[in-house]
């Protein structure tokens, strides 16, 4: 049996449609689709591609706490 871990993934909209999908704790590790279940497929693939990177040069996975979600309000 392997190891699991899960890793947050933030999907940003796009004004053209379809999504850009980011995972903050893998710096510079994004996708995207034109649908949600598309952009987490491809978020999934490049998740697994730098982890497969990192392993090979020897870095360890940054540990993070869960993720807090929260907005912050600009007056126009």
């Amino acid at each position: 049996m392997s190891d699991s871990r899960s890793f947050p993934v933030v999907l940003l909209p796009q004004p053209d449609g379809g999504f850009v999908v980011q995972c903050p704790t893998l710096p510079g590790c994004y996708s995207q689709g034109e649908t949600v279940e598309e952009a987490l497929t491809n978020i999934r693939e490049a998740i697994e591609l730098t982890l497969e990177d990192m392993a090979e040069s020897g870095e360890s996975v940054p540990s993070v706490g869960p993720p807090i979600f929260t907005e912050i309000t600009i007056a126009a």
